[in-house]
């Protein structure tokens, strides 16, 4: 089986480090799990805020080792480096017939490294909201 059409996209967007393409590959009711908020992210808006932050922060050291996928869902194991720590995790995708996604889980480990996202995390993403006045957004 070849890689289904979202994932290809997704590997793209994360690869270009270019959020642009979240527009088109996120259902409207897509939800996003992050490790660190207790209740899941629901809608376009806050997943687009959640990845477009990710991107920045482990964008320029993610690198995906591994993939398990079938027709509508992939899990994809990675590793990046914050501040000489190296975080390693797991994105979870499910997507619908119409190729957009409509689940983002993402756990990661070590706790220290977790902790180090976080942090950087909640920093990308009110620089994300000061950018865009009126947006909804929590780290």
């Amino acid at each position: 089986m070849s890689r289904p059409a979202p994932l290809a996209r997704w590997h793209a967007i994360a690869e270009a480090r270019d959020p642009a393409g979240l527009a088109e590959l996120l259902a409207d009711d897509v939800t996003f799990r992050s490790p660190a908020v207790h209740t899941p992210q629901e809608g376009r808006d806050l997943t687009t805020a959640y990845l477009s932050a990710a991107i920045v922060v482990l964008g320029p050291t993610l690198t995906y080792l591994r993939e398990w996928y079938d027709d509508s869902s992939a899990v994809l194991e990675f590793r990046a480096e914050l501040d000489g720590r190296t975080v390693h995790g797991v994105d979870m995708l499910t997507w619908g017939e119409d190729g957009r996604l409509t689940d983002f889980t993402v756990m990661v480990r070590p706790f220290t490294g977790l902790q180090r996202l976080i942090e950087l995390m909640a920093a990308e993403l009110a620089r994300l909201a000061a950018a865009q006045p009126g947006a909804q957004q929590r780290p």
